[in-house]
């Protein structure tokens, strides 16, 4: 005989699952109790919401779902905005919560919220468990469901006399691999026949374009196909390598140098963008260029994206097959490659400037020189996103980590120690801003318990500084958006982390080097000059510089 939470532990190393994240309540201590003597590793946040974030960090580096669980209640709405992240951001995971038992209700409505339907909107699918005999086949729709196109999160709900009933063994369901559906020939003869019609095409990587299975179909693509490129900020890092067609990062939705490209091209191939992310180009309802939708899923169409055509199947096969047609029949535009050189150069201006406190510009050059090719930096949100978006350059896939969906603040910390837990060989960092690193600073106690090497970089403004700075920029009074801090330094020295401080702008290479080199989890405090932002993102691009146009 087995209990309902031997069944689901099963189920779960029949998918892979090697660990699940999260805190467990009084409804789910069979299920605690079944993990105990299993092969999965419980890996025990501060909180729920953290536990969500590094559970979708999982799914968005691996491909397979990440695992997290709570209790019922209180515990399981904690998962409600790290559901919401991997349901906008495009990452497969499961979340487990527990419940009071449904054949009896000994305790009345006590904690008892119905979680389903709160799950409901920001996932892909929710439902209760409600027979132990059900489990196998139930967590294998789930992570069937999680993993496929477009994928996402998927809620189920374990009630504590589910878990506890005992049963017969039950089997398990055989996992096999997804297989994708490919584009009709007929898509890719008409995407390649307005490619080579074109006189400026520019193809755009979006967000679907960073699933890890694409790096070396994407990478190849741009090689053979020779054609210049952009790519959204969720779409940054999807091509491997340093290449002379890599155009810029969309940060901004208009105005910036990069769209002096979008603008000049006649052609828009997108891969994989999906419209949950801000909009990386304002497209034309007449007039402008055309856009060719590339992706699993036929396009959203919106008022500001609209494509002309579309290659709906794998996006891997889409684009060598696309290849196959365009290769050796292209070279890319020697006015945008000229273009290029001019926008990359606007946008590395003042880099090096040795103003105090540093720049972003400044912060994100000297993060980038201590970040080997491979090294992974994970961005919680804040203004500092758009400068790392717009001026890190990346060279291997999937090492820049930010959240343009969602967007939400809180996600950076948890984010780096599912990256650094992966990748323990690689150099990780958070780049949090102050406001941001407060919502999830408690998970430093989780961090130095696992045993992580990891470095947090605190940007220290004392303000929510993205939405002060839009305040300003809107012509109200600076109000409400300032605040004190710890002393930070102490305060991850209290959680057995290390911790320092950055007093000038020639001391941050060194502490960033000497942080990764002494090991563990290791703080570094840096304030920032945010005096920028006004210059350069309004005053600067309201009046844009003509030698950037194309002659």
């Amino acid at each position: 005989m087995k209990k309902g939470s031997d069944l689901l532990v099963a189920a779960l190393e029949n998918e892979g699952v090697d660990r699940i994240f999260g805190v467990p309540g009084e409804e789910n201590l069979d299920v605690v109790e079944s993990l105990r003597t299993s092969k999965i590793e419980l890996v025990l946040t501060r909180h729920e919401q953290a536990a969500a974030f590094m559970a979708a960090t999982h799914g968005r580096l691996t491909g397979k779902p990440g695992v997290c669980i709570a209790t019922l209640g209180p515990g399981a709405l904690n998962f409600s905005t790290g559901a919401a992240y991997a349901h906008l951001g495009a990452m497969p995971m499961i979340l487990i919560t527990g419940q009071k038992a449904i054949m009896t209700a000994k305790q009345a409505r006590f904690q008892i919220v119905d979680v389903v339907a709160s799950m409901k909107p920001l996932t892909k699918m929710t439902r209760q468990i409600v027979s132990a005999a059900s489990i196998p086949s139930v967590v294998r729709d789930a992570f069937r469901v999680a993993m496929e196109e477009r994928p996402g999160p998927v809620h189920l709900e374990l009630p504590e006399d589910i878990a506890a009933e005992e049963i017969d063994d039950v089997p398990l369901i055989p996992v096999h691999p997804l297989e994708r559906p490919v584009a009709d020939p007929a898509a890719l003869d008409r995407a390649a026949g307005m490619i080579l019609a074109a006189k400026r095409p520019l193809v755009m990587i979006g967000a679907a374009g960073n699933r890890p299975r694409l790096v070396e179909a994407l990478s190849a693509f741009v090689r053979r196909a020779r054609l210049p490129f952009f790519n959204t900020q969720m779409g940054k890092g999807a091509v491997t390598g340093g290449s002379n067609l890599y155009m810029g990062t969309a940060a901004l939705s208009e105005g910036d140098y990069v769209h002096r490209a979008v603008e000049q091209a006649d052609l828009i191939i997108s891969i994989g963008h999906d419209t949950v992310e801000k909009p990386p180009f304002l497209m034309k309802s007449a007039g402008g260029s055309k856009v060719i939708h590339i992706g699993y899923q036929s396009a959203t169409v919106e008022q500001v994206y609209h494509p002309d055509a579309e290659v709906i199947g794998d996006i891997g096969a889409s684009v060598t097959a696309l290849a196959d047609r365009l290769g050796g029949k292209l070279d890319a535009d020697p006015h945008l490659l000229e273009l290029r050189q001019k926008i990359l150069a606007r946008i590395n201006d003042r880099a090096e400037e040795d103003r105090f406190p540093p720049t972003p510009q400044r912060i994100v050059h000297d993060i980038r020189k201590v970040m080997p090719e491979d090294g992974i930096v994970c961005l919680d949100n804040g203004m500092y996103k758009i400068w790392f978006a717009r001026n890190y350059r990346t060279h291997v896939a999937n090492t820049l980590l930010l959240d343009n969906a969602l967007a939400t603040m809180g996600a950076g910390l948890p984010s780096a120690m599912m990256a650094a837990m992966l990748h323990p060989g690689r150099r990780v960092m958070a780049v949090c801003g102050d406001g941001g690193f407060m919502m999830n600073s408690q998970e430093m106690e989780t961090a130095v318990r696992l045993g992580l090497n990891l470095v947090v970089v605190i940007l220290n403004d004392s303000a929510y500084g993205m939405i002060r700075w839009k305040q300003a920029v809107d012509g109200f009074p600076d109000y409400g958006m300032s605040f004190g801090n710890p002393d930070f330094v102490r305060y991850a020295q209290a959680y057995g982390a290390k911790g320092s401080s950055v007093g000038a702008v020639e001391d941050l290479v060194p502490a960033l080097e000497a942080a990764f080199a002494g090991g563990g989890v290791h703080l570094v405090e840096v304030p920032i000059d945010y005096s920028e932002n006004t210059r350069v993102l309004v005053e600067e691009l309201r009046n844009r510089s003509p030698d950037v146009e194309l002659a």
